[in-house]
């Protein structure tokens, strides 16, 4: 008796793998509107750009889930979706790294991210969000001792584990 195609008897196929991606990445960026609008939290300009990697990543994951992707297919939507969480986890890391900074090192806070993307060119807008701003380097809340890019990257992590598998995932055998 042949499994349901689903399972193919897998506890998780690659469609769901990219649909509980998804909804991990729709859910964290709800959180993230959440903090800002309810709870005041102004992003930072590294968290905008990670918010970007989260919803990159959401993308990736919902076309993957909608096509259903063969082999190949999955291999490819695996290795953009690893990608996209890398490049969160080390725009994380970066804001990580400036919040573990002694105080005097710490760079200036600079201008919002509205007044910069009214007044200068993308480029710079984009290397000036890179490099972070003392306004990154505060801390404005924890849970379980970790910040918020401490849990990003907590996420980037695990999303870009799961891109990679898929990439790296030998194909089903085929039951016939």
């Amino acid at each position: 008796m042949q499994s349901h195609s689903y399972f193919r008897g897998d506890l998780l196929t690659n469609r769901i793998m990219f649909a509980v991606i998804f909804l991990v990445c729709a859910a964290l960026l709800a959180v993230a509107f959440y903090m800002e609008h309810v709870m005041g939290l102004e992003p930072c300009p590294l968290c905008w750009l990670q918010r970007f990697a989260f919803m990159a990543a959401g993308l990736v994951s919902l076309l993957a889930w909608l096509h259903g992707p063969g082999p190949i297919a999955t291999r490819i939507y695996g290795l953009f979706l690893a990608l996209a969480a890398g490049t969160g986890l080390g725009l994380a890391s970066r804001q990580l790294w400036l919040q573990s900074l002694p105080a005097d090192q710490v760079p200036a806070c600079g201008p919002s991210v509205d007044y910069m993307l009214d007044v200068l060119p993308w480029s710079e807008v984009l290397a000036t969000a890179v490099r972070g701003t003392g306004d990154c380097a505060a801390v404005v809340w924890r849970f379980l001792g970790l910040s918020i890019p401490g849990w990003s990257a907590l996420f980037f992590v695990c999303v870009a584990l799961v891109g990679l598998y898929l990439c790296l995932r030998p194909a089903p055998k085929r039951p016939w």
